[in-house]
């Protein structure tokens, strides 16, 4: 059985210490990130099935961070720890897409119990492993060689944003991707500048898969886009 993975990401380097030892202790697998733009940089990078996030943080704080990880991931369970105990502190980390909330100094052992709670109301992750090969179209697409092949085998050799682009398109096909979503997940962050460069990369996309008719990246305007195979 796989161990429960779990982010930490608090700029305390005591209690840091603290929670990651003793979780692991607890037989779960643990990272600890020291500030808000290390725990996205983290979070990106990985799968994990819960996170505890400070609120008061260098670089990036923990509203913030949780803002931009739920524009990621509507689901993952967030648990605050903090030592703003004020009422519209709470609300606004419920608002926020909050599991829980802990103020600081807490008890370890009742983190602990909060965190299996939250464990047992959330389904499991399907554990399927993304295919070697999608099949979009007349063309094969390989994203571990961030290749793609035509009919009459032509290759294009993608670039690492475009294959990340064409994985994320492949992975929800048919269905949409929000624009700000896929920035965060692949560039980091939502810039203005970062959103430019995306187009560009959008459209190489599009040119390399322009032969099949079938195939379409549809831009929904103010909202993100949607690979569609037509039958």
């Amino acid at each position: 059985m796989n161990k429960i993975k779990i982010l930490i990401v608090e700029d305390d380097p005591n209690l840091g210490k603290i929670l990651l030892e003793y979780l692991e202790a607890k037989n779960f697998e643990i990272s600890l990130a020291v500030d808000g733009e290390d725990g996205l940089d983290k979070f990106l990078n990985n799968s994990w099935d819960i996170l505890l996030l400070d609120v008061m943080m260098p670089k990036k704080d923990g509203f913030s961070l949780a803002r931009d990880i739920r524009k990621v991931d509507q689901n993952i369970p967030i648990i605050f720890l903090t030592a703003k105990s004020q009422k519209d502190n709470v609300i606004k980390a419920f608002k926020l897409g909050a599991d829980d909330y802990l103020t600081k100094p807490f008890s370890i052992e009742e983190l602990l119990a909060r965190i299996e709670a939250i464990l047992k109301r959330v389904p499991e992750k399907d554990s399927k492993e993304l295919p070697e090969e999608f099949s979009l179209g007349s063309y094969s697409y390989l994203h571990n060689q961030n290749l793609l092949i035509d009919k009459d085998n032509k290759k294009y050799s993608l670039t690492t944003k475009e294959n990340e682009l064409l994985k994320l398109f492949c992975i929800n096909v048919n269905n949409k991707v929000e624009r700000n979503a896929a920035l965060i997940k692949i560039w980091g962050d939502d810039s203005y500048y970062n959103a430019r460069s995306m187009d560009v990369y959008i459209a190489k996309l599009r040119k390399y898969l322009k032969s099949d008719s079938k195939i379409e990246i549809k831009t929904i305007h103010g909202h993100g886009f949607k690979l569609l195979i037509l039958d």
